[in-house]
């Protein structure tokens, strides 16, 4: 028997938490990262930061999970392009072979095993 849908949304309770939290101790991690076609980067990793908190709580709760898990799953989406950009602008400046642009590569999937992980764990 496999692991039940309470464990894995409080690990990923956890990892939304932490990852939430990081956005206000290490903000420009995030900026770093962000398109500039987007506007406001900090203002927009504050905002993320604070959905990632808000969805990461609300997975713990029966009344919130569905909503939280929907907020997540939205917000995995939007903060994709970030994802892309860092990939790209890793491979612009160190190639395809540097260990960071191969790592910023493997993240890009790891995007919708997360999508995945949120629906399985809170909505299904």
């Amino acid at each position: 028997m496999g692991i039940s849908p309470e464990v894995h949304r409080y690990i990923l309770a956890v990892l939304f938490l932490i990852t939430g939290i990081l956005h206000f101790v290490k903000p420009k991690l995030f900026t770093n990262i962000m398109p500039d076609y987007i506007p406001y980067h900090l203002a927009m990793v504050y905002i993320s930061g604070v959905a990632e908190i808000i969805g990461g709580l609300g997975i713990l709760f029966e009344k919130t999970q569905l909503w939280a898990g929907w907020g997540l799953i939205l917000l995995l989406i939007a903060v994709f392009p970030a994802n892309i950009n860092m990939a790209v602008e890793s491979i612009q400046k160190s190639g395809y072979a540097s260990l960071f642009s191969i790592v910023t590569i493997l993240r890009l999937p790891l995007q919708f095993v997360l999508i995945y992980w949120v629906y399985w764990a809170c909505l299904r």
